[in-house]
């Protein structure tokens, strides 16, 4: 038996990369944003404690100097706290250096718990919640199937940090098309601003081949047009976005590998020398900074 051993497809974010990832639930609970693929191949399921807790005795004696931890698939929050708390508890009585441990969190799961029920996992070490935010704009939200209304996004950014937790907000670069860029980028700006997360993170809306089944697929659901942005439209609506957030202190990150320009600051101090380089590129077409579209991944 391999020592790392996963139900394959795996993901995590960028910041997880070189920590243990744990998979106490396959796949995704929800399962229903017309944008997301990563999980469509999954059937959602929680793995059983007694599976869970083998498999952190069987890594434990080779990690023992493990300090943070991701708890995978795509929502384990939505895990009972009974478990969690056992999950937590068995990590941090399994590897003494452990400091940090992380999950993606859908909104609807952050609302399921009760605001002592978040408490609580933070006081046993659920320290950051991330949180797939996508979009602000109610029309969005409902094209994409996101399960989750711009105020309720809002509400269970809020519960999270009233608990302690840091939340991790991400939002997608594209999901409006280019007819509803800028209701899209003002709106996300706005709710990004009112959940206040530590951190915020662009992702660009990619489907590789998929692209025309899903602007067809889209234009069917909106009734009307919808067409994907190209490099300089992607990077206007990222601009109208950075310049529109408000947030008193969140760490913005466009890091992930799907985005054309890379870049991290800090609100508010940073705002205006993020919105300048964005002016730089835009008015230097090929310039240095952009990543080539073969570099850009999901």
């Amino acid at each position: 038996m391999a020592l790392l051993e996963y139900d394959m497809p795996l993901y995590r974010p960028p910041s997880e990369g070189r920590n243990l990832i744990l998979q106490v639930t396959l796949g995704c609970s929800h399962n229903e944003c017309t944008f997301c693929m990563m999980y469509k191949t999954k059937q959602f399921r929680a793995r059983p404690w007694e599976e869970i807790r083998a498999e952190i005795d069987r890594l434990a004696p080779h990690f023992q100097g493990v300090d943070r931890i991701f708890l995978a698939d795509g929502d384990a929050l939505v895990l009972s706290t009974r478990r969690l708390t056992q999950i937590l508890d068995h990590l941090h009585a399994r590897f003494p250096r452990l400091a940090r441990v992380t999950s993606y969190a859908t909104p609807q799961n952050i609302h399921a718990k009760s605001a002592e029920d978040l408490a609580l996992l933070r006081e046993k070490g659920l320290t950051m919640l991330y949180v797939g935010v996508e979009s602000g704009d109610p029309e969005t939200l409902t094209l994409i199937e996101k399960g989750a209304t711009d105020q309720e996004i809002i509400d269970a950014g809020q519960k999270a940090n009233a608990a302690g937790m840091k939340v991790s907000a991400t939002v997608l670069i594209g999901p409006a098309g280019r007819e509803r860029s800028a209701e899209h980028a003002e709106a996300t700006a706005r709710v990004l601003t009112k959940m206040q997360p530590a951190y915020g993170s662009a992702l660009v809306m990619m489907m590789g081949p998929l692209e025309d089944d899903y602007k067809q697929m889209m234009e069917r659901r909106r009734g009307g047009p919808w067409n994907w942005l190209d490099q300089r439209q992607t990077l206007e609506e990222l601009r109208a976005l950075v310049a529109a957030i408000d947030a008193p202190a969140m760490e913005f990150r466009s890091n992930h590998a799907s985005n054309y320009l890379p870049l991290r600051g800090r609100y508010p101090e940073d705002r205006a020398a993020l919105t300048r380089v964005i002016d730089e590129v835009l008015n230097n077409p090929g310039h240095p900074a952009l990543r080539p579209d073969h570099l850009r991944a999901l």
